[in-house]
């Protein structure tokens, strides 16, 4: 009846996939130990390259109100257990669920 409409793992894989990057290049432990204009620069470029892949993934992918919803509890949870401090979890996953939403109203032809 609902078809894909709960099917949630491309979304999954998505957010795990996004968070190990993260962790990667810019760990949570190094948030305390590193000088703020450096940190602010690393973060910016691991920030963009997030942002464009949701955006990305939001424009070829119907995406539900659910899906949506899901996302967002995905990446929050995956930073808080990954080591985020709340704040910062709580303010890139409203970032990230903003995009999505501006992403999947987009048109997918827009019009010249």
């Amino acid at each position: 009846m609902f078809g894909d409409w709960f099917d949630c793992r491309e979304i999954d894989e998505l957010i795990d996939s996004i968070v190990a990057d993260l962790v990667k290049r810019f760990p949570p432990a190094g948030l305390d130990d590193t000088p703020v204009e450096k940190a602010a620069k690393r973060l910016k470029g691991v920030h963009n390259t997030a942002f464009n892949r949701v955006d990305a993934f939001a424009r070829s992918h119907r995406l539900n109100l659910y899906k949506k919803a899901h996302l967002g509890n995905r990446l929050k949870w995956s930073l808080r257990d990954a080591g985020y401090p709340d704040a910062f979890a709580d303010a890139l996953t409203s970032e990230f669920v903003t995009v999505v939403t501006v992403a999947s109203g987009a048109p997918k032809n827009p019009k010249p």
